[in-house]
């Protein structure tokens, strides 16, 4: 098999309508602001995420929601796509992010916090608080055509949490983002990356149709999707340099895998 071949980044037609073959390129994102104080490297400036977006236009890419590459993908028809998803739902994402996302035709997941909104960053020990998107930002962001995911209630590891406090993480979030949006919470992303064989068993038995991580190595599956995390620093090579590793490194999914 050739280098070009073992890297395609998007297969044919997903076997029993999943997706299957090498894993989705998909971008995590978390806050756009000028903001100097960013100890944790989370958030990018709105200039800089216009230089990102006008570099997956410029190679014939465009950006889109999880749950729209998944669909794509099931189709056989994701070439050219890639997904954009930003953790935490922060409270600049409407006034920073959704404008570049709009100019650009491009549209992406929102992972939201039921339990905090309206809130802050509380559990970031430093750095600045930042505000978290109201109720109404959140419905202002659906009805521009993001998609809204859970991010969980409260921002917790998952793999340290007992089985009560597990299910309502999982659970009564995905009602809440329901309830606030009116559409179904099809994705749930795994506050801090975090993820093992209970927390994707958690998120699949509670409906979600996926789940994205950061690094789920073995676990990888459509319940448990790596992504490539986007920083201030990521200028147009270093996208490219990280999208070509992505499709080199990651795991390929099997038809119907997932955790167990």
């Amino acid at each position: 098999m050739s280098a070009e071949t073992a890297v395609q980044e998007f297969p044919g037609p997903a076997a029993r309508g999943r997706p299957s073959g090498p894993s989705p390129w998909v971008a995590m994102y978390h806050s756009v602001d000028d903001c100097p104080d960013d100890p944790y490297n989370v958030t990018v400036t709105p200039e800089r995420l216009g230089r990102q977006l006008g570099w997956l236009r410029a190679r014939g890419l465009r950006g889109v929601s999880v749950a729209e590459l998944l669909d794509a993908r099931a189709r056989g028809a994701g070439r050219g796509l890639v997904a954009l998803t930003f953790d935490d739902g922060y409270g600049d994402f409407v006034d920073n992010a959704l404008p570049l996302l709009r100019h650009h035709g491009c549209t992406a997941t929102v992972f939201v916090l039921p339990g905090r909104v309206g809130g802050d960053n509380a559990w970031d020990a430093e750095g600045p608080r930042k505000p978290l998107l109201t109720a109404q930002g959140i419905r202002t962001a659906a009805a521009a055509g993001m998609e809204i995911g859970s991010h969980g209630l409260m921002h917790v590891d998952l793999t340290r949490v007992g089985e009560h406090e597990l299910r309502a993480e999982v659970e009564d979030s995905k009602a809440r983002v329901e309830e606030l949006t009116g559409r179904e919470a099809r994705g749930f992303c795994y506050p801090y990356g975090h993820v093992d064989q209970r927390t994707v068993r958690a998120v699949r038995d509670a409906g979600y149709r996926y789940g994205c991580a950061i690094s789920p190595g073995p676990l990888t599956g459509l319940h448990a999707m790596p992504r490539v995390y986007v920083g201030q620093r990521d200028t147009p090579l270093r996208l490219e340099l990280k999208r070509r590793l992505h499709r080199v490194r990651r795991r390929e999914w099997q038809p119907g895998e997932d955790a167990r």
